[in-house]
């Protein structure tokens, strides 16, 4: 069979052209064109021809890593190109308004941008689990469709160029006196953003939008059993509060067309600084959860769920305490709410700090998280190193106490301040997440083993049983 000669059939694609006659051999069957030079030097040429086009083809498509590559590189163009224009914006203002202007264009894009960031961080989390192998989808009760940590980062990577694109152009407009134009990119930067979320048709991850609005509603009106997805995204939205306060009044200065007018300097206005509506605003997810651990009490009647309980409503005087420097004397806040305010962030503090530690989280396999199933330098950089273990619990310790302090009334102007704490608070969630998940996946492990011991035992008292028949 080696080195024979293998004729095609004579219907083959590969052997015959459009317009092209057939010949016939001597052995009556089809081979191929006419040609001159016969028919072996036909089949030859084709077969060379057909064995030459992938190697051509593969060599005019570029490889997976160089286009990788030219992706990061224009992503590095286009972020330059964003920095340069947003900073000579801004140089082109005066330096007393200068400030004032970022403090509004911050309310209205940090909101976007610290979402951005957790979705990059929440794929690095599916990522791990991944890696891990930690059936993630049968924690969240995710069907088949769900995003993996690569469509999320495409995800975050449109968020990345989209919301800081809008910023360039709103400093852009106004630094160059184009104050309406300047007004209408934030809002249509929000229109955008809730026709997505809201969309109806299969485009756009329909699925995982609708499981997320789902599982928002569920959140909000806990009138149902509570699932851990349930929970575990109510305990995310506590440490975006501050990204809720500032989207509340993002939206009321669109709603009462303030967007880049000198409303800013207003604080008692209806959107401004003194309004009612941040703490109001502040403390709705610490509420929420503070529901959902009720409506958990009274379906398990679990006593550790009043005590979880009991910890998110230890938050509510931090926020509310702090928000009265606005509306009490000076003399009655500094000898009077500023002690109890005190008082209250530290209790919120150490007793979160606690919860994390002995509840959310199981020790006695404090870092199997990371013990990935391929090696990778992660996995030797992080599992079993106490390093980590020392790491999480004194960041998250500080972190939680960073996050209560952001409370303080003196901050909320400088933004910059406000905007690093909250990033740090997206931090410690993010490796919050692990152990979070880690913790449940060991709960669910267990469960299965024991009722797999369970089934086993039953089956052996059967063959027991039947054994024992059968001898009398």
């Amino acid at each position: 069979m080696i080195g024979g000669l293998v004729i095609a059939p004579a219907n083959s694609p590969h052997l015959r052209k459009a317009g092209s006659r057939t010949f016939v051999s001597d052995l009556g069957g089809e081979l191929g064109n006419g040609a001159e030079d016969g028919p072996m030097y036909s089949v030859i040429a084709d077969e060379l021809k057909i064995a030459s086009m992938p190697i051509s083809t593969a060599a005019i498509m570029p490889s997976p890593i160089l286009l990788w590559r030219f992706k990061v590189l224009l992503f590095f163009i286009w972020g330059f190109i964003c920095c340069k224009f947003g900073w000579d914006s801004v140089m082109r203002m005066s330096a007393d308004l200068r400030d004032l202007f970022l403090y509004e264009a911050f309310l209205y894009y940090n909101p976007l941008l610290l979402v951005t960031m957790m979705v990059w961080l929440w794929g690095i989390n599916l990522w791990v689990f991944s890696q891990a192998n930690v059936n993630y989808a049968k924690i969240f009760d995710l069907d088949q469709n769900h995003l993996t940590h690569r469509e999320i980062w495409k995800c975050a990577t449109w968020m990345t160029i989209i919301v800081p694109t809008s910023m360039t152009a709103y400093l852009y407009l106004y630094s160059h006196g184009e104050v309406s134009l300047a007004a209408s990119q934030p809002v249509l930067l929000y229109a955008a953003v809730a026709m997505v979320l809201i969309f109806p048709f299969d485009i756009f991850y329909l699925s995982t939008r609708f499981y997320l609005l789902r599982t928002l509603w569920r959140i909000f009106f806990p009138l149902q059993a509570i699932s851990f997805s349930d929970f575990f995204l109510a305990d995310i939205l506590t440490s975006m509060s501050k990204v809720f306060s500032d989207l509340e009044r993002s939206v009321c200065r669109m709603v009462h067309r303030q967007v880049a007018t000198i409303a800013w300097f207003e604080a008692d206005s209806v959107c401004g600084s003194h309004s009612v509506a941040i703490p109001i605003v502040l403390v709705l997810p610490y509420l929420f959860r503070l529901f959902q651990c009720l409506r958990q009490y009274k379906d398990t009647g679990e006593r550790n769920t009043l005590l979880n309980a009991l910890k998110y409503s230890t938050a509510v005087p931090v926020i509310f305490l702090s928000a009265l420097k606005y509306h009490v004397f000076p003399e009655k806040w500094t000898s009077f709410y500023r002690p109890l305010w005190l008082l209250s962030g530290v209790l919120n503090s150490l007793y979160s700090f606690y919860w994390d530690v002995t509840r959310d989280w199981d020790l006695s396999c404090f870092t199997r998280i990371f013990k990935f199933s391929k090696p990778s330098t992660v996995s030797s950089l992080l599992y079993a190193r106490k390093w980590v273990y020392v790491w999480v619990i004194g960041s998250n310790l500080i972190l939680r106490c960073t996050w209560t302090y952001k409370l303080s009334a003196h901050l909320r102007h400088n933004y910059r301040t406000v905007f690093a704490i909250t990033a740090l608070e997206i931090l410690r969630r993010f490796q919050w997440a692990f152990f979070r998940v880690e913790n449940e996946w060991n709960k669910m492990n267990s469960k299965s083993n024991i009722q797999l011991s369970m089934t086993e035992i039953g089956n052996e008292e059967d063959k027991l049983l039947s054994s024992s028949d059968h001898h009398v």
